[in-house]
């Protein structure tokens, strides 16, 4: 970058508030900072973003991540409520996406295949006989094109990336856009934009996992959630949907009301079986498609810390950490144990190809992918 642009891209920032943080190797200043190189050699960068209650947010490019998101409790102390990682390399190799974008589609495709008219794809099976999350280079492995807003009136980044046809198995090339913004009212808010030059299916979705007691304080059993879902989607044994939208009604799955995220974890059930515990979608009600919906609801009793989440998407789906079994130490020294964060992953439903009797996830040529995804931070007393 030449004298004249560093300059005026520092003005930028500033003015929109992005304050920059140091990296690997690199000096203080104003504008967004490097975070190190990929082991394919490209440089990657991490931004600051501040809104006016002094709320915090660091994003990087690689995988669009959200390496840290800092929120106020009830006494107005700040703390970082996502798990996340200190050194690009981890995330590179040992996250379990954390603070990841996932795509082009989020979630489970049965045994890999889909069909779409008349001609079948088949995708990389990760997950068991099932492809998860875009495949082996998903969206949460690229390097993104990333600038500040110089429109944004709260500070705001947008990354971009073009997705190639035939990349990970799927058709078509698909341009995709994000702007990641802070907002004053303490929002995280995402909105998504992509076009295709082919038909293809799309499913993107956000990875945080969430602790609202402090990145690495404990696990999250005892946050007290409520999910707006008279319905799910079951699975089997594989994390496949059967196809059916069940009633929460009499199962553990009812989280209508209030309920400690820990209250049922461990109850003996078919679907808690399968999941390790909560991984599973649920069906938000909305009363028409597309509409922005308070979909979850979540409160942390000790630091009263609360988290909303609006989406125009169908479905949510609710991981409560089965899987973090104290193998991966992440920010600081912290060595996130089993249900130590918990993600709440706005989407359409997984396996959505393979089920007419899902809300449709296919895009073509002409269209716009459009979607909105607000994680809303609060406190009560």
């Amino acid at each position: 970058m030449n004298g004249k642009r560093a300059v005026l891209a520092g003005l930028m920032v500033a003015r929109l508030g992005l304050v920059g943080c140091s990296g690997p190797g690199t000096k203080e200043d104003s504008m967004n900072k490097s975070f190190g190189t990929t082991k394919d050699g490209q440089a990657v960068e991490r931004f600051t973003l501040k809104n006016k209650n002094g709320a915090e947010m660091q994003v990087m490019n690689f995988g669009a991540i959200v390496l840290s998101l800092k929120v106020p409790d009830r006494h107005g102390q700040l703390a970082d409520v996502v798990l996340g990682c200190d050194q690009l390399s981890d995330y590179e190799t040992k996250t379990p996406y954390f603070g990841a974008v996932v795509g082009r589609y989020g979630n489970r495709i049965a045994k890999g295949q889909f069909t779409l008219d008349g001609q079948t794809y088949t995708l990389a099976t990760n997950n068991g006989p099932n492809a998860l999350h875009g495949g082996l280079k998903g969206f949460d492995k690229v390097v993104w094109k990333a600038k500040a807003l110089q429109t944004s009136a709260e500070p705001a980044v947008e990354f971009t990336y073009a997705s190639k046809d035939g990349e990970e198995g799927y058709p078509g090339k698909l341009a995709v856009k994000m702007v990641y913004t802070l907002t004053d009212k303490n929002e995280f808010k995402i909105q998504y934009t992509a076009t295709t030059d082919k038909p293809t299916v799309v499913n993107i979705t956000h990875h945080s996992y969430f602790n609202l007691a402090g990145a690495g304080h404990g696990d999250i059993l005892g946050h007290e959630m409520m999910i707006n879902a008279d319905r799910f989607t079951p699975v089997d044994v594989t994390l496949i949907p059967t196809g059916e939208l069940r009633p929460v009604k009499d199962t553990p799955m009812d989280f209508t009301k209030p309920l400690a995220i820990g209250a049922r974890v461990n109850q003996t059930d078919e679907q808690l079986k399968f999941g390790g515990g909560y991984d599973h979608n649920w069906v938000i009600n909305q009363k028409q498609a597309g509409e922005l919906t308070a979909a979850v609801r979540v409160a942390e009793p000790k630091s009263g810390r609360v988290l909303e989440v609006l989406t125009t998407e169908p479905g949510v789906q609710f991981y409560c950490g089965n899987f973090l079994d104290g193998t991966i130490t992440g920010k600081g020294g912290q060595v996130y144990k089993h249900r130590y964060g918990f993600c709440l992953e706005p989407q359409h439903f997984p396996d959505s190809p393979n089920h007419a009797n899902f809300p449709a996830c296919v895009l073509r040529p002409g269209q716009t992918y459009q979607q909105t995804t607000i994680y809303r931070f609060s406190t009560v007393k």
